[in-house]
């Protein structure tokens, strides 16, 4: 396997850290994380005024040569496949795409091939400077397979250290829009005894719960108040659907990014999501609130009426705030139009 040589000088006030400093001021072409290069200093790659270096923690000072031996990516084991993506935004660190309903988004168990991930091999190709030193695209937050909409995806080890740790800070910014059974208002006297709801003012609905994996059935997620992950979820409703309302646009956004959160709190709360036959049931809604064309559309609506309609984030290498935001798409569309009417 090939190496790359790379040569630099630490400029003026350098962190306290090695590994601190040569990341500064490492060439921005070679992108390489923190982590990565903390790793090449453990393996004997890193030379300090021509002499190598092991510790991480080590000190460097203003004008120290550094020469770091970078070994060319692995090549992955995972397989390229021409796959058509609706690329939102692309450039050398990262790539956001709209991904639609239907397509898992990593290879797993029963998913081996047809995936995001497979896609994005192809698409990208050479682009892939490698993350944590194998050429493989960077997942760093997933959405369900049956969800639709955007979701960013690293090219170089730097850019998915600093995206993971936006979403691990939880600072990425992610909208969704749902539909789903009933209204969330705070007018519903049943919502008050709902533990772990409240409203905030301009009746916006919050969910704090723990989740976790469900004790019987380990393809399901579950409400916690003991143990799990802290999660936190805000629905504001959009349109109401039906005389008297029986379904709802809502617009959900995520303070924490836990698995299935919206699909499991929107049924913690009494308002699954429409489609959703892991966690919204299959309901019978009242016959004189909808038209029969409208209760035939909710009845045959084939997944979770769900998409992640805005992500927002720093980008991790140019430090440039990002904003991307996808439509609704036409079968949640053509569910809406069917409720109006």
């Amino acid at each position: 396997m090939g190496s790359n040589r790379l040569s630099f000088r630490i400029q003026a006030d350098p962190p306290s850290r090695l590994d601190k400093a040569i990341s500064r001021d490492a060439p921005e072409k070679a992108s390489l994380s923190r982590t990565r290069l903390a790793k090449l200093i453990e393996e004997g790659e890193v030379w300090l005024n021509g002499a190598p270096v092991t510790s991480p923690k080590g000190k460097a000072a203003e004008g120290d040569l550094i020469e770091v031996t970078v070994p060319e990516a692995e090549e992955s084991d995972l397989l390229p496949e021409n796959i058509p993506l609706t690329v939102v935004y692309e450039d050398d660190h990262l790539i956001v795409i709209d991904k639609p309903a239907g397509m898992v988004v990593h290879p797993a168990p029963g998913s081996p091939t047809g995936t995001l991930a497979n896609a994005l091999m192809y698409h990208c190709g050479d682009s892939l400077s490698g993350v944590g030193g194998e050429k493989r695209p960077g997942i760093v937050h997933r959405i369900d397979k049956d969800t639709s909409g955007l979701l960013v995806v690293a090219k170089s080890d730097k850019a998915h250290h600093g995206l993971a740790a936006q979403f691990k800070a939880h600072s990425a910014e992610r909208y969704y829009n749902a539909i789903c059974y009933g209204v969330p208002d705070a007018n519903d006297p049943r919502l008050r005894g709902v533990r772990g709801v409240s409203f905030e003012p301009g009746n916006i609905m919050k969910i704090t719960t723990h989740l976790a994996r469900h004790k019987t059935d380990r393809q399901r997620q579950a409400v916690y108040f003991e143990n799990g992950r802290h999660a936190v979820t805000r629905v504001r409703i959009v349109e109401p659907f039906g005389e008297p309302p029986v379904c709802a646009l809502v617009e959900c956004w995520l303070e924490t990014g836990r698995t299935h959160q919206i699909r499991v709190h929107m049924a913690h709360a009494g308002h699954g999501l429409i489609g959703d036959a892991t966690y919204g049931g299959r309901r019978k809604l009242p016959l004189k609130s909808l038209s029969e064309p409208a209760l035939e559309a909710v009845r045959a609506f084939p997944r979770q009426a769900l998409h992640a309609a805005v992500l927002g984030f720093t980008h991790p290498v140019s430090g440039h705030e990002m904003r991307f935001e996808s439509p609704i798409p036409q079968d949640m569309l053509d569910l809406m139009q069917a409720l109006r009417g």
